[in-house]
């Protein structure tokens, strides 16, 4: 997630705050590894499981954060279930499904999954499903999100995670071999043409980018907030820092290939599975920037999501 809302805090009045956690190692190191992680089984996530948000490893960084109580995303991450919606300015509510990306990973998602290659960063990773099964399969993986409660999520069930904008600076930037883009998280931004030019600055030479497109032949740019549907008109109209608007946009197959091809992506594989769309793209062959050029672009880019607000993963559907 990313260019977007607050991450919301885990610290409740009923809990003491959590140790800042170190940031995970292994992934990033793996990636000057020549050989395979082993696989590794996941960890219990039963109701009763500790799900409680970590705070900002890079603590430097000031945050507007809402209290634990008033994220409906992370309090949906808490529970594993909805109801969470994303709410239209026109007062549409998209239905976020929230119980299958707390479950583990299905045949969608695997048909995705067995098509990646090399060392895979999820972008968006929310609670973290499709970094834990990479894991548990033998792959290299990371995820990254915004959301303190996405990121803890997908540690305690045995994935690597970093708090941290796909603008920001990332381990292993021009060498990742996959990155996935799924549950609607192709809309991060609400800029499709400025993430795929981020995305062609993560990936290897010939990397492969993994998105999961709108089933509907549509490309639309929408100011959201997110909403459990639980509030009543007076905290409706007294919005706190978790009901800020941030930009999404939904775009289905044909608009993808559209910017891609704008771009200078090459169409790799489009498929549907379980009534979901996907496309896979390869990294465009053109001249990187100065190293330079980069972290400058890369610092201002930053900056900016330090100011917006996180997206979370979505999968929209009308």
């Amino acid at each position: 997630m990313s260019t977007m809302l607050p991450p919301s805090s885990s610290s409740g009045t009923a809990t003491a705050p959590a140790t800042a956690p170190q940031e995970p190692r292994e992934t990033a190191d793996a990636l000057e590894a020549d050989r395979p992680t082993e696989p590794r089984a996941r960890a219990d996530t039963g109701a009763g499981a500790d799900r409680r948000a970590e705070p900002d490893p890079r603590g430097a960084e000031a945050r507007t954060t809402a209290p634990w109580g008033t994220d409906p995303y992370a309090n949906a991450l808490r529970t594993g279930r909805g109801p969470l919606f994303l709410r239209r300015s026109d007062g549409w509510l998209l239905p976020l499904e929230v119980e299958r990306w707390c479950s583990d990973a299905g045949a969608a998602d695997l048909s995705a999954l067995h098509r990646c290659e090399g060392p895979v960063l999820d972008i968006g990773c929310g609670p973290g499903r499709l970094v834990a099964e990479l894991t548990a399969l033998g792959h290299r993986a990371l995820g990254i999100d915004v959301s303190e409660a996405a990121v803890a999520r997908t540690r305690l069930i045995g994935g690597s995670a970093l708090l941290r904008s796909v603008f920001d600076p990332l381990p292993g930037e021009g060498r990742w071999g996959t990155l996935l883009l799924v549950d609607g998280n192709i809309g991060i931004g609400g800029d499709p043409a400025a993430l795929l030019d981020r995305a062609a600055d993560l990936l290897s030479t010939g990397g492969l980018l993994i998105a999961e497109t709108s089933p509907l032949d549509i490309d639309e740019r929408v100011q959201v907030r997110l909403d459990d549907g639980l509030r009543t008109p007076a905290e409706n109209a007294a919005p706190g820092p978790a009901d800020r608007p941030f930009p999404w946009a939904r775009i289905g197959t044909p608009a993808l290939l559209r910017y891609a091809g704008a771009c200078g992506w090459r169409p790799a594989d489009q498929w549907s599975a379980e009534g979901r769309a996907f496309v896979s793209l390869r990294r465009p062959r053109r001249p990187r920037p100065p190293v330079r050029e980069r972290s400058a672009r890369t610092s201002s880019q930053s900056a900016e999501s330090a100011n917006s607000t996180p997206v979370i993963s979505s999968q929209l559907e009308r």
